[in-house]
């Protein structure tokens, strides 16, 4: 009797380990280039990777978003952009962040501490460049608030509803920025010259001085178990940009194309 008790504890163990693992949408070891236009002369590239590290001496997800112009747009303005965020995989939460921004002539360099633990109600936060701060609990930066949001919206199986905000708040240029989507339905668009189904979003942006209207920018994740961020548009003032997937690597599941 109690061997088999045992036996149906293993099982209903396993079991629940293969449930959590199909709702990690992704892995270290996935990355994903895209390509950037603007007009006939913008261009650039950008990558988007996870991959294993450390943080004080303690095993992290490491996550890089990396962008860059090229040709024309390059010899005219040159932009090398660098968001670095050190996850804890336990809790998916950000403990360190690194900007790095070179855009022309302009330079900004900040690092930020992330401390989710000394108090029960709050973030504590240790910049570079301001000094310590507070922030609310859970707080997140802006590249581990898209890898949470595939992770505890996308994948957590919940139904989307169009219309609906999904909202995050996040540490951006030491201070705290919410990142607002609202779900607008599901759409198949054109990657690569195939089809995929892919979940559309609007980020909700400030008008003024970029935007003219709140949904200016749209985001596309397919609809499957990577949840992968394929395409971006946001239409300023001045022209529209768009951010198209070129390739991908070490992803959890393989793409659902439709033939």
């Amino acid at each position: 009797m109690r061997k088999t008790a045992l036996t149906v504890l293993l099982i209903l163990s396993l079991t629940l380990q293969m449930l959590v693992a199909q709702k990690q949408p992704y892995m270290p070891g996935e990355k994903v280039s895209y390509q950037i236009k603007y007009g006939i002369v913008g261009s650039g590239q950008a990558t988007l990777e996870i991959k294993e590290g450390y943080y004080k001496g303690k095993p992290v997800w490491h996550a890089v978003v990396a962008g860059q112009t090229t040709g024309l747009a390059d010899a005219l303005y040159k932009v090398r952009d660098v968001y670095e965020s050190y996850i804890d995989p336990e809790t998916d939460l950000p403990v360190f962040t690194v900007r790095n921004i070179s855009e022309g002539r302009y330079r900004k360099y900040n690092e930020v501490g992330f401390d989710h633990s000394s108090r029960s109600d709050s973030t504590l936060l240790f910049s570079d460049l301001s000094g310590q701060h507070t922030g609310p609990k859970g707080l997140l930066d802006l590249v581990s608030c898209f890898y949470w949001f595939r992770k505890y919206y996308l994948a957590a199986g919940k139904e989307l509803v169009p219309g609906e905000t999904y909202k995050m708040m996040t540490w951006f240029a030491d201070e705290l920025y919410p990142i607002i989507l609202r779900y607008k339905g599901k759409e198949t668009i054109r990657i690569r010259g195939s089809r995929i189904e892919c979940y559309r979003f609007h980020p909700v942006t400030e008008v003024g001085r970029v935007f003219k209207t709140e949904e200016d920018m749209a985001m596309w994740f397919t609809a499957d178990e990577n949840f992968l961020p394929v395409k971006v548009r946001f239409d300023i003032f001045v022209g529209s940009f768009h951010v198209d997937m070129t390739n991908y690597e070490g992803l959890r599941a393989p793409l659902k194309f439709i033939e």
